[in-house]
């Protein structure tokens, strides 16, 4: 209990440190008290553009950060693996590729991303559990399909690379992960469908928690196995969805997160969940602000941080499943 106490407060504490930082650092420079004073009263010139272009920013990779990670926890439950993650097994591609084949095809419908995005996951949710399932679900069959079915969605989405209208140019910069120019109504997006994921995740730890044991004695305890894999696999491809239309592709936060989430807080989803969310919008807002302020005025892509910490990590976890498997 003192552990899962210190570890939640250490979380939140960076989580706000972080905050103060990525808003006071950059091409733009404050201090904590001038930045309160400005947005406060509103005339500071220098803390006005800090509302209008870094705030909402920040408020954008603080919830895709923390639907990423919730989005991770709930698919291990659901696959009972924790290998499995948003952007490895492709629902994020997934979702990247409808949603650009829609508003490529449909540019008048370019503010309904957000719902093309979660068919394009659940598309892709369904393939990987669809190839994955022989007898159960294998961790290493559910990461070999995904890459696959991710290595499909990512060729097809590269290919609207060419086409060159002004709609699916959008598209492919709102997917590159740098979250530049985001504004208000990016977080307004944000704010409704990620804390409408979030919150229903919430209200499914139980089942989560009861998804650990095997089908048959999950029954015995009056789960309804089947509809809860269902409802907790679309909250998980709400959440990932949602964050690739707004966020980009970033892979790899639903895999980290939630495995050293485990390590600090245990496997209690009603604890698991919201820590994971903390962490998650920890991670990503650190590596954004690293992206946009160790090289500047050059960015690197928080995806492109993400992958370089997530692919050791992931060989590690394999080997690790390994060892368990007997292999």
């Amino acid at each position: 209990m003192n552990k899962t106490i210190g570890s939640l407060s250490a979380v939140i504490l960076l989580l706000v440190v972080m905050v103060i930082v990525s808003a006071t650092t950059g091409s733009i420079k404050v201090g904590g008290f001038e930045l309160i004073q400005g947005l406060v009263t509103g005339v500071n010139k220098k803390v006005e553009v800090i509302r209008d272009l870094r705030l909402p920013r920040i408020i954008v990779t603080l919830f895709v950060g923390a639907a990423l990670a919730v989005s991770g926890v709930l698919l291990q439950a659901v696959m009972r693996s924790s290998l499995a993650d948003a952007g490895v097994i492709g629902i994020s591609s997934g979702a990247g590729f409808v949603s650009i084949l829609m508003v490529s095809l449909f540019p008048g419908l370019f503010f309904w991303m957000p719902f093309f995005a979660f068919l394009g996951g659940a598309l892709a949710c369904f393939l990987v559990y669809s190839f994955s399932w022989k007898s159960g679900l294998s961790p290493i069959r559910i990461i070999l399909v995904g890459i696959a079915i991710n290595a499909m969605f990512t060729g097809l989405g590269q290919s609207f690379n060419y086409r060159g209208s002004y709609a699916v140019t959008s598209v492919n910069q709102a997917t590159t992960s740098t979250f530049p120019l985001k504004t208000w109504s990016d977080v307004e997006g944000m704010l409704i469908y990620g804390t409408a994921g979030l919150v229903l995740s919430l209200l499914l730890c139980s089942w989560c928690n009861v998804l650990a044991l095997q089908d048959k004695s999950a029954r015995n305890v009056g789960l309804p196995v089947s509809r809860a894999r269902l409802l907790i696999s679309a909250v998980a491809v709400l959440l990932a969805a949602v964050a690739t239309a707004i966020g980009g592709l970033i892979a790899f936060v639903g895999l980290l997160v939630p495995h050293i989430a485990r390590l600090l807080v245990g496997s209690d989803h009603k604890v698991l969940i919201p820590f994971s969310a903390l962490a998650g919008a920890l991670l990503i807002l650190t590596a954004d602000t690293l992206g946009r302020t160790v090289l500047a005025p050059a960015e690197i892509p928080a995806s492109i941080i993400m992958t370089v910490i997530g692919g050791p990590f992931l060989i590690f976890l394999l080997r690790k499943s390994d060892r368990v498997h007997g292999h």
